[in-house]
């Protein structure tokens, strides 16, 4: 049976901004099962990505509290991986020595766990390559790689796939859902593209701005694989969409959010 792996409780946060307080979140609650599909939405500056950042180590000024495996965070660890929405890989590296990073190749340990996943992302044939002969998503799937080389209890992906093409992006989503079908990796997927929340999650949490909180979180009853055309997969998409018609922001523009 399925525990939980994340608590968060009572979480507030707030940016002390020439103009006064900003408060980017107020009260935000959510729980976590080990090897569960989270998929966050929301507006721009609703705190997605400053939730993430939170869950992830890299922000710790906040109050309430959050755990991962019962214990609170205190900063960055091999427990969680961070995906940006740039790939951020080192150009003077070859596609397995960024996987790798600081980790020797030459250990054999090292280099069968590089070697699965390069099959596993799907990148065989481009071990030798370099950054700058990869494409966008090529390169995602590098930095994916990498952060499930240190096998980390819970994967954070904040719009990993916004910056590419529609065909690239509905590919690396397949690709993904393979990754977490194989690896049972805890993943919480933050993404302005509603179609994307739905396709992937199996909970989708969705988020109001101005505090950010959190509006409600849907349950996607839907086998995997899943299809976009589907009359259940619509009409599931359509329960979300009617929560976005209360709010007042736009909702899907695509820019750097609190």
């Amino acid at each position: 049976m399925a525990t939980e792996m994340l608590t968060i409780d009572n979480l507030n946060k707030t940016f002390a901004v020439p103009s006064g307080d900003v408060v980017a979140l107020h009260n935000i609650g959510l729980k976590v099962k080990k090897g569960e599909f989270i998929t966050i939405i929301g507006p721009s500056g609703c705190g997605k990505s400053t939730l993430l950042k939170i869950v992830a180590g890299l922000d710790t000024g906040y109050s309430g509290t959050v755990l991962l495996n019962g214990k609170e965070i205190e900063g960055p660890s091999i427990e969680k991986g961070f995906i940006f929405q740039e790939p951020r890989l080192f150009p003077w590296m070859t596609v397995e020595g960024n996987i790798a990073a600081n980790l020797s190749l030459k250990n054999p340990e090292v280099r069968k766990k590089v070697d699965e996943l390069i099959e596993l992302v799907r990148l065989k044939g481009f071990e030798k390559s370099y950054p700058r002969e990869l494409s966008g998503g090529m390169a995602q799937r590098v930095s994916i790689a990498r952060a499930l080389l240190r096998n980390p209890d819970v994967l954070l992906l904040d719009e990993p796939f916004g910056a590419l093409d529609a065909f690239t992006r509905s590919h690396l989503q397949e690709v993904l859902l393979d990754i977490w079908q194989t690896n049972k990796t805890t993943m919480l997927f933050v993404t302005h593209d509603l179609d994307e929340a739905v396709f992937l999650g199996e909970r989708v949490v969705i988020m109001n701005p101005r505090p950010g909180h959190i509006r409600n979180i849907l349950p996607i009853d839907l086998p995997f694989p899943r299809k976009r055309t589907g009359s259940a997969f619509q009409e599931l998409r359509r329960l979300v969409l009617n929560e976005f018609e209360k709010v007042e922001e736009p909702l899907f523009e695509i820019g750097a959010g609190i």
